[in-house]
């Protein structure tokens, strides 16, 4: 059996972490997402009123879907060393992935990054 966390129990962590954050809040929880190969949105990812982004979770992973700023949230995912890559739609996002629990602490930084190019 594997003791790697799914990706309900990655995006759970990664709220934890904001929910100690200055700014940056979890608004539209959705009760025990039940994780898909597409990715099922658990909740967003809001500052003030708002919304920076999406955290859905899928089987093995969670995935971030910046909505604000996505060019800021795609180099500042590059800087951790996250998996990130574009998303070709009309606004252009950022989709960055959170395959371990480190990688949930890292997305903070990119959190911060967004954040700071709204002001």
């Amino acid at each position: 059996m594997s003791t790697d966390p799914d990706g309900r129990e990655l995006a759970r962590r990664l709220a934890d972490a904001l929910a100690g954050a200055d700014s940056p809040s979890v608004v539209d929880e959705r009760a025990e997402p039940a994780p898909t190969a597409d990715g099922t949105v658990a909740y967003a990812v809001a500052a003030g009123s708002r919304r920076l982004a999406e955290v859905s979770v899928h089987p093995n992973r969670a995935r971030v879907e910046f909505r604000a700023a996505p060019d800021e949230a795609a180099t500042a995912a590059r800087d951790a060393g996250l998996r990130v890559r574009p998303k070709a739609v009309r606004p252009p996002r950022t989709l960055v992935f959170v395959e371990s629990p480190g990688e949930g602490e890292r997305v903070l930084d990119v959190v911060e990054a967004v954040v700071a190019a709204l002001d």
